[in-house]
């Protein structure tokens, strides 16, 4: 029966998604099939209607819209400009500056919004133009931009970790968020080093550009955007608020910015409220329809099957590492993070259990391997919005692309083997209990 369910479930998801069916419609229709199988029809009506309302039933999942909607504020709101400026500041001495200030503004923006796809638009659109008139190869440009943007989704606050803390039964947000930093500047520091090097290769110089404001007022005007992080970081910690209601803070936060800033405006919040709503609808459709192939996958026992064959290939906890590494990226190259995420928790948690491996670090290791995903074709959802607003084609990025892929592939085995990098920050503030 396992194996039945198995080859039936992911047979028809596969075939799904290869003939371009929206991945959330693929995921019900392949946990309708096979339950089709094994349950009477009537009782698996009631059995998926209850899954899918208790599934988006949460209140920590209303964190995920307000985060996004805090990023969509940030990047019409005039916050994005701020980081640029300063980050520019920061490395305006590195050759290929520009570069490397897509890459510092990434990790700036994306602490702050938390999503890479909001990063890679919001920089990629203020980036591409500038480098342009620097005479910067494009492909290379949107190759930077797109490799740098998973550090988004490390760097606290993050929906992806919010998301996987729900999914893996309540592993601790604080610790997470904390988990995130070391491993998401290791990230951003990987890909601008071999930026570096490339834009050296190239004989990209250092910034000429003559800044009208002198640096201090830079620093002045970024420091409010910054200062969203520590708002919203301090609060969680402290207990002043929940990670959703500090999703609601960051809102109110970016939003009275927007407005001092003078960027944003009745017309334009609207968009963003817009397409806010419409990315949130498609993140809980896709939660909604996951909590029905997750129970299918528990009745049928998949993931206990799927743990005991991959424990049974060696019993060497760093070989597991590596394997359960291998798959993810293989996964992350055809699936979006959310649903992967939804997906692959429960498969892999009895393994990293019994291996004795922190649920928190495990959880950083699985958003840094699906964040990678996401700059590869053929699903990358960063990969395909940095070509839209580079104005590139994905043939013409790959030789730049594959230095830096690699760059990330190194910062992940780095987190994975040396579990301090994850854990040592939550460890000083006593949010796990050790390294």
């Amino acid at each position: 029966m396992i194996i039945q369910s198995t080859l039936i479930l992911f047979g028809v998801f596969f075939t799904m998604l290869f003939t371009g069916v929206p991945i959330s419609v693929g995921i019900g229709i392949a946990s309708i099939v096979t339950a089709f199988f094994s349950f009477d029809p009537e009782i698996f009506a009631v059995i998926a209607a209850q899954r899918v309302f208790s599934g988006i039933d949460s209140f920590a999942l209303l964190a995920l819209p307000f985060f996004t909607l805090a990023g969509n504020i940030m990047n019409k709101g005039g916050i994005a400009q701020r980081l640029v400026r300063l980050a520019r500041l920061v490395v305006g001495w590195i050759p290929g500056y520009l570069a490397a200030t897509n890459v510092l503004a990434n990790m700036f923006f994306g602490a702050i919004s938390g999503s890479s796809v909001a990063a890679t638009s919001a920089m990629g659109s203020i980036m591409s133009p500038l480098e342009r008139e620097e005479g910067y190869d494009p492909n290379y440009s949107a190759a930077v931009n797109i490799c740098s943007a998973p550090t988004g989704i490390l760097i606290p606050p993050s929906g992806p970790l919010i998301l996987y803390s729900i999914t893996a039964g309540g592993v601790s947000v604080a610790a997470l968020f904390m988990a995130g930093y070391l491993p998401g500047i290791l990230l951003g520091l990987s890909v601008l080093i071999f930026s570096m090097y490339i834009a050296y290769k190239k004989g990209y110089k250092a910034s000429t550009v003559k800044e009208t404001d002198p640096a201090i007022k830079i620093v002045i005007d970024a420091v409010p955007s910054l200062f969203a992080v520590i708002l919203i970081m301090a609060g969680i910690l402290s207990g002043w608020f929940t990670p959703t209601e500090a999703g609601v803070v960051a809102v109110l936060y970016c939003g009275l910015l927007g407005f001092i800033y003078k960027e944003l405006n009745i017309k334009n919040l609207y968009e963003i409220l817009a397409d806010t709503m419409i990315s949130s609808a498609t993140i809980l459709f896709l939660i909604a329809a996951s909590t029905i192939m997750s129970y299918i996958m528990s009745y049928s026992g998949i993931p206990a099957a799927i743990s005991q064959m991959i424990m049974g290939a060696s019993s060497n906890k760093y070989v597991l590492l590596l394997i359960m590494n291998v798959f993810l990226l293989v996964m992350g190259m055809f699936l979006d993070l959310t649903p992967a995420v939804l997906i692959f928790t429960p498969i892999f948690l009895p393994i990293i259990n019994s291996i004795g491996m922190s649920p928190v670090h495990f959880g950083v290791m699985l958003i840094m391997n699906l964040g990678i995903g996401s700059v590869t074709p053929p699903v990358g959802s960063c990969l395909f919005v940095g070509c839209s607003v580079g104005k590139v084609a994905i043939e013409g990025i790959t030789k730049y692309i594959v230095p830096l892929f690699i760059a990330m592939v190194i910062a992940l085995l780095l987190v994975t083997y040396i579990p301090a990098i994850s854990l040592l920050v939550p460890y000083l503030f006593k949010l796990v209990p050790s390294m």
